[in-house]
């Protein structure tokens, strides 16, 4: 037989080089459908891994191909293209490009660094500011209902010479206040009844007369605060409030309106 003869396959062993191959192909095929889906995964390394798997099926590929011409199931001349080895290729040329131009889609350190403009925290509201208190008044009525019934002067059988105040005709059990800032003092008169005398700092005294009760009996007291409570106690006809007003130094007493309206308060 001639060398060249002896040389050629038979058919039974072109057969079973074709079988090898359309296994080769299939595992080529399966090899390749993974890499593809590799691929497609968002990570940091995606495409290096993927030109990692390109060459690593490329390798495997040449090495099937390689054990089967060295057995002689597979001549070189009857090698048919080799389609798995082209679409590793492809796909390890596509993967190097994808790096070099930045295409492949994944979430740099950078990229997971940048703050979220959905999750700005919102600017904090500036704090509401406490409403300021009323400021205290400096001088107020002895009462707070205002009008008069007996003023200062008037003559009658109730005085022995003339009235030495103004009168409030106020229910009994209405609060007596402060008309200013100062020191109280209580004490009893037959005439005035339950009395209390508010000393200001300029010696000047407020009395308050014919009282019911006392709710401060002494000490400093502010313009405003509720000291006692209307009566009708001493030399009284029915529940009111008797106010005068006696300058320092022992003087008698005046009358109590035109200090009252001098102080910006008007109880008429």
């Amino acid at each position: 037989m001639a060398p060249d003869a002896a040389a050629r396959p038979t058919r039974a062993e072109l057969r079973m080089a074709a079988r090898e191959q359309s296994r080769a192909q299939r595992r080529d095929a399966a090899k390749a459908a993974t890499r593809t889906a590799l691929l497609r995964v968002a990570l940091p390394s995606v495409a290096a891994l993927g030109v990692a798997a390109a060459a690593a099926a490329t390798v495997h590929g040449e090495a099937d191909q390689q054990r089967a011409q060295a057995a002689g199931r597979l001549p070189a001349q009857a090698t048919a293209p080799d389609t798995a080895t082209d679409s590793a290729n492809a796909a390890v040329t596509a993967a190097r490009q994808a790096l070099a131009t930045g295409d492949v889609a994944q979430a740099s350190r950078g990229d997971a660094r940048q703050p979220l403009s959905g999750a700005q925290p919102a600017p904090a509201e500036p704090a509401a500011e406490a409403p300021t208190p009323p400021a205290r008044p400096t001088v107020s009525l002895p009462v707070a209902q205002r009008g008069l019934g007996e003023t200062f002067g008037a003559a009658g059988t109730h005085w022995a010479a003339r009235h030495t105040g103004i009168d409030f005709p106020v229910d009994g059990g209405t609060e007596v206040m402060a008309v200013t800032d100062g020191t109280i003092r209580t004490q009893w008169n037959p005439s005035y009844g339950y009395m209390t005398i508010l000393k200001m700092s300029d010696g000047t005294e407020a009395w308050y007369c014919h009282l019911r009760a006392y709710k401060i009996r002494k000490g400093p007291v502010k313009a405003g605060d509720v000291i006692a409570f209307v009566g009708t106690s001493g030399n009284s006809t029915g529940p009111h409030l008797h106010f005068e007003i006696r300058p320092a130094g022992g003087g008698g007493p005046v009358d109590p309106l035109p200090w009252l309206l001098a102080q910006g308060v008007d109880p008429r």
